[in-house]
């Protein structure tokens, strides 16, 4: 099971969905960060060893936040962003989850896809 952090611009109803598939949800809210910067958030997921989930697209800036150094970053992309449509997403995100790990990666999330990124070997 997963460890995620639920960035401040998500809705903490959707931790319910990933709570019943056994995964551990915290919120930016619950730990007094809000309005706190972008790299705070993303060094406290790095450290915390946590996935985070967020609708802010800063952080699919692979050369800002490579995605092998944390434990999951994952951006929810809707083109008419309501509770419910953003809901569906998480839940999407459940339904992945058995097949496919977030870990070290970037996940863009979509109504009916998720993009996944992996960062790029380099070269010794």
């Amino acid at each position: 099971m997963l460890r995620f952090k639920l960035d401040e611009n998500a809705d903490p109803r959707w931790r319910e969905p990933l709570v019943q598939a056994g995964h551990t949800v915290s919120t930016v809210a619950e730990e007094a960060l809000r309005g706190a910067e972008d790299e705070i958030v993303a060094e406290i997921c790095q450290n915390e060893k946590l996935c985070l989930i967020t609708a802010d697209l800063d952080f699919a800036q692979i050369l800002d936040y490579p995605p092998e150094k944390y434990a999951g970053l994952i951006i929810l992309r809707h083109p008419h962003p309501t509770l419910a449509g953003m809901a569906r997403l998480i839940r999407q995100i459940v339904a992945a989850l058995p097949n496919e790990s977030p870990v070290g990666r970037l996940w863009i999330v979509e109504p009916g896809r998720i993009r996944i990124h992996e960062s790029l070997p380099t070269e010794n």
